[in-house]
This record gives structure tokens, sequence and C-alpha cells, in this order.
């Protein structure tokens, strides 16, 4: 219909001009052309035509093409004949008042996820979020400016009442979502409307062109039954998306709640009618017939819960626990399985993180003091076995890390904002302190010192004062498991030997989630994961309109107008070289602004579990991917139980 319309405007006659036009009938302009005119008007008007009428697609990659056609029966990486039963056990260290997915107040379950399916389906073993493929969407389409995309629904998708997934449902979903959670609703805020676009289709359109990765996270969107939530509970009263909940909720997915004790578990149990059990991107996926969390909020009993069989399968976070707390008979015959996986799917920054809000920590030489007292080396050899990694970029352990010096388009797109950074961006490679040894040690802290004082403070009687006020610089660092203490100890009796206060401030979780989100604290630990195509949620972690935004990942304040426009860069990026290429760029311009005292990573993921599940011959590449794609061995596990 608009190529019909657009066509007969092009087509209409214009009497401009002509010597008499109320005796002649009005000729068509475009007849009037010679004939190789028009035919380059012909190709041009095609290529317009082409260019508003983009292809319907299974899948979507956001550099290059899916490596999956059209056609295919199941990702390589699983095992499509994987026997279906068994349950899987995981550990959980907080706690849940609420089974409401979407709400940015309240602990929502552990798992809520298995009950719900998106539009789209990202690959496990392509650069994460690459590529996506069609679920409860069968096909999407956008034009080649990314203005807006399109989604065809698929007319077998169902909610696990029966009553099919709707155009509705999709308007509604995102509609809510972007009401009731404000994280969402900055994540989403460039997205200007969702609407019907004919039978079974959803069109999103943008408030700018360009943006690559727009049309992929609306693909992301969780959907959620518009008809559920729009009607009573079993109390009689009208449910409400906005609020918490404790009714188990209607979802489309895999699995459905069985049962569940707030705060300490949830059974979720396989659906066996659900719609999507033969879908090309399911085939071999979501294979045990129940997923149960058990929440235990004291890290210790967690561990010892683990080595009691009270749970399956475990990711150890601490290189300390995982050199010295896994020799148990279990791990010694065999019934618990040790084993390291390469962590290829996503960098991070985890570090200490002074609040910029308060003005003790905005001048940046405080912040790189601050590092300067940090003895990453010998913290490491003797909490952590010396089994972390320094981390010295915003993207650790990919390649979107910086390095070295600024060259080519990184330098190009450096130079667009060198006059907003710090000088060091383009004559120095950052490198964080190196202590490990006393004489290190002392160096860095006469380094510390020096910072001090040119920010305006002085040693008076081995306090670190304000040379204005007097009054001592301290820090108040907060956190929610006793066990960081072993690291934060070293750090603060460093920050005492040159006169700076510290307090240790202990607190439960919903504490410290609450005093995080408000921005209450001095410094605290904090992580962000990095995907390997960084994109919007850079404005989120470090763009000024999320600085005084209380529920953004922002969490430090960041306002600084080259890092927007950087991240600018990264959002618009036309290729993947672009993108490595302006990701290096904002993570040097990060790095030389100081803005947190960098911790630690691995490269690996440690992973002890008993010794009853099997998994493809030929993991992806980025993940595990446990419990997803694994199975319940019934040969495993009956060695496992003979030997207990």
């Amino acid at each position: 219909m608009m190529q019909t319309d657009r066509q007969s405007t092009f087509l209409k006659s214009s009497s401009k001009g002509r010597a008499d036009t109320r005796q002649q009938p009005a000729v068509p302009w475009i007849l009037t052309l010679p004939l190789v005119a028009l035919c380059l008007v012909l190709a041009g008007l095609s290529a317009a035509w082409a260019q508003e009428e983009p292809q319907w697609r299974h899948a979507s990659a956001l550099t290059g093409e899916p490596k999956y056609p059209a056609d295919f029966r199941h990702f390589d990486y699983v095992n499509p004949d994987a026997p279906k039963g068994g349950i899987v056990r995981l550990g959980e260290s907080r706690g849940f008042d609420t089974l409401n997915p979407v709400l940015s107040k309240g602990n929502p379950a552990p798992g809520l996820g298995l009950m719900y399916d998106s539009l789209l389906e990202p690959a496990l073993d392509e650069i994460n979020i690459n590529s996506e493929y069609g679920l409860i969407a069968e096909a999407l389409r956008y034009p080649a400016d990314y203005s807006w995309v399109e989604y065809r629904l698929n007319p077998q998708a169902r909610w696990q009442d029966g009553t099919p997934i709707s155009v509705d449902d999709v308007i509604w979903s995102f509609e809510k979502i972007k009401e009731v959670n404000p994280s969402q609703a900055f994540y989403y805020r460039h997205v200007e409307k969702a609407e019907p676009a004919g039978e079974n289709v959803i069109r999103f359109s943008f408030d700018s062109a360009g943006n690559r990765e727009l049309p992929k996270i609306v693909g992301q969107l969780i959907i959620l039954p518009k008809h559920w939530w729009e009607g009573t509970g079993p109390d009689g009263k009208p449910r409400d998306i906005a609020r918490g909940t404790l009714e188990p909720p209607l979802g489309s997915g895999p699995y459905r709640i069985r049962s569940f004790e707030p705060g300490r578990n949830i059974v979720y149990e396989r659906v066996e009618d659900y719609w999507a059990k033969e879908h090309p991107v399911r085939i071999g996926s979501y294979n045990f017939d129940v997923v149960r969390y058990d929440v235990f909020l004291d890290s210790a009993v967690e561990l010892e819960a683990f080595k009691g069989d009270q749970y399956d399968f475990r990711e150890e976070l601490s290189a300390n626990v995982w050199s010295k707390a896994y020799d148990f008979p279990a791990v010694r015959d065999g019934r618990v399985v040790l084993e390291e996986f390469p962590s290829k799917a996503s960098g991070r920054m985890q570090a200490y993180v002074p609040n910029l809000r308060r003005e003790k920590f905005q001048d940046p030489r405080i912040r790189e003091a601050l590092n300067y007292a940090y003895d990453f080396e010998t913290t490491n050899a003797v909490v952590s076995a010396g089994l972390h990694k320094r981390i010295g970029s915003y993207f650790a352990g990919t390649e979107l890390a910086s390095s070295g010096l600024p060259t080519g388009k990184e330098l190009e797109i450096l130079e667009t904002v060198r006059d907003e950074v710090p000088p060091e961006v383009f004559t120095k490679p950052f490198e964080n302190p190196v202590g490990g040894n006393p004489q290190n040690v002392r160096e860095n802290l006469r380094q510390a010192v020096r910072l001090f004082r040119e920010a305006g403070y002085k040693l008076d009687g081995g306090r670190m004062v304000d040379a204005k006020t007097g009054e001592q610089f301290s820090i108040e660092f907060i956190y929610f498991d006793r066990s960081a203490e072993r690291g934060l100890l070293p750090y603060t009796k460093n920050l005492e030997n040159i006169g700076v206060k510290t307090v240790l401030r202990l607190i439960d979780v919903p504490q410290y989630i609450n005093r995080v989100q408000n921005r209450d604290f001095d410094m605290a630990t904090l992580v962000w994961g990095q995907s390997l195509s960084p994109g919007n949620e850079q404005r989120d972690f470090w763009g000024s309109e999320a600085a005084d935004r209380p529920q953004s990942r922002n969490y430090g304040g960041i306002k600084d107008p080259a890092v927007d426009k950087l991240i600018e860069r990264v959002i618009f990026a036309k290729d993947r070289d672009e993108l490595v290429a302006a990701t290096h760029a904002l993570d040097r311009v990060l790095l030389w602004n100081h803005y947190v005292v960098p911790q630690f990573y691995s490269d690996v993921d440690r992973t002890a579990r008993w010794n009853r599940f099997s998994h493809p011959a030929e993991l992806p590449e980025y993940t595990h991917g446990f419990p997803a794609i694994w199975w319940w061995d019934a040969e495993k596990a009956a060695a496992v139980r003979g030997a207990q």
C-alpha cells in the first residue's frame, strides 16, 4: 500500500511552465524523459521503494551475517537427542520477596527468566548478542537506516494457558515495563512508540536513525501476558504489574513455578506442552524436568551446603576458596567434578567505586591517590593464591580493552575530544601502580601523599587533613559479605598509613542494594559486566544523563561530556572495526579519569558440580551453558548414589 501511494505521487502531472495546459491533456512528466534518463529515474525509484520495504528475515546480526540459515534445525552446540528428565539444584545467595519479573524495587525470585520467551533468542556460539534468531517473532525487518523495526509474530506462540501471544501483549509489555522500571525506561528511551503494523505485526519506531543496536535490544524485551496481569487474582482483587506479588505468574517459556517459600527456595517444573519445544532455537535445551533454587544468605554456609550435596552446581568466584576449600572426599573420589572453562563471553570492570557526588572524590588526583594505595599484587598472592589478574580496562579480558598508545581509527576518534580529556590519553599507556614488595608499596604511598597534597591536603600528626578546614579525609566502605574483608583490610591499612580514616560497614544485602541505588555510600565494590558488542547500555553505565538517576548503573556518578560523546561513537559505529576503535577510545578516557580503583578478574570460570550431568561434546565458544544445554545423566547419578 505504501508503494502504491508513493508511486502515484511520483507520477502526478505538472502543468507549470506549459504553453497551453487548458487545451492539452496533462502528460505524466516521467513519460517526457529520454529513454536513458527514464531508466535512471526508474532505477532510483526502485531503490527508494526497496529501501522503504525491507525484506523479512529470520535473524539479525549486529555486524556481518547470522551464522545459521533460515532453515537451520538446531544450534550446533546442542545435543538434539538430549534426554529429558531429572532435577538440577542451584544455590542462590540473595533472598527474594516477589515473583514480578520487571520491577526495579524488591528482590525478584531467581530463575524467573525460565518462564518467559522473548521476541528473539541469541546463539551462544556467536559474539555476545551479535546474532539473534526469531522465537516469539518468526521474522523481523528494518530499513537500512535502522529508524524502525517490525516483528511478525509466530502464530504458534502461546501462553501456558493456551492463549496466543498477541500484538497487544507485546505493546502492553513494552509500555508497562517502561512505566514501572526507570532503568528500562532509560534503556528504551529512544524507542518513540510501539504500534500495530498489520496482521500479527508490531512496529517499533525510533527517535533517530543509525542506531544499529536498537532493533536487537527491542527483540530482547520480556513479553508478558496482558490478559493475565489485567485480570483478578485468587483473592478477587485486580492484579497490578506495578506492585510485587507472590502469586505465580503466567508465562510462555519452558518452565512454570511448581512451589516456593519466599526468601528460601523456588522450584520450577518443565512445561510438557511448551509451544516452542520443537523450535530450532530450543531443540536440545532446557532438558531438566525440575530446576530448584535454594537460598543461602551466608557464603560459608552456602559452600558447606554444596559439600553436603544440598545443591548440584557452583561457580566459585573466590580464588582463595577455590585454592583451599575443595579438597574433600567427594572431590577425591570423583563424585564432585572440578572444571575450569575459558571465560570469553564478556569483559568486566570490578572496582572500588568512589561516589563522585561527594565533593571529596571530585578531584581526579584524589582518586588516583586511592589507586596508589591499593597493593593488588600482595593481596592477590596472600588472599587469592595468585589466581587473579589485575583489571586494567573497563572491558578486561576482551579485544575491546585498550592498550599501548592510540593509533589509527581510535586516534582519529580521540582527536574529536582532545581538549576535553586528560592529556595522558595521547601520551602514555594506562598502567595501574604495581606493588608486591615493601619497596614498591612505600613508593606508591609516597605518590599517594604527593597527589593528596596537590589536591589541597596535608599530613598533620599522621592524619590526612584538608589544609583549609583541618577535616580529616575519611572513607566508609560498605559491603555485604564478610569474606570481602580479606581484601579490604590490607587496602584500608595502607590508607590508614597515609592518614586516611577508614570505616568498614558490614550490612545485609537489601540494605546494600538500597544504599547503592540511592547513592548513599562513600565507597563500594561494584561490578559491570560487558558484552562483546557494547552499545546502548554504556549510557546507563557512564552517561551524564544516568548519573543522577537513582537506579541507573552509573553508580559512581560520572558526568563527562567527552565520555558522553564517545559513548555515542560506540552506539553509532557502522561496523565491527569502528566499534572496537570507539570502545578502545571510551575505555582509555574512563581509565585516565581515575573514576574507580580497579580490582581483579579471572579469565576462566571455576566450577564444581556433583557428577550427575552430561553436556554436548563441543560446548559453545562463549559459555559452558550450564544448565541450559546440559542434561541429567542417569548412569552417572546412579554411580554417585552408589558411592554415597
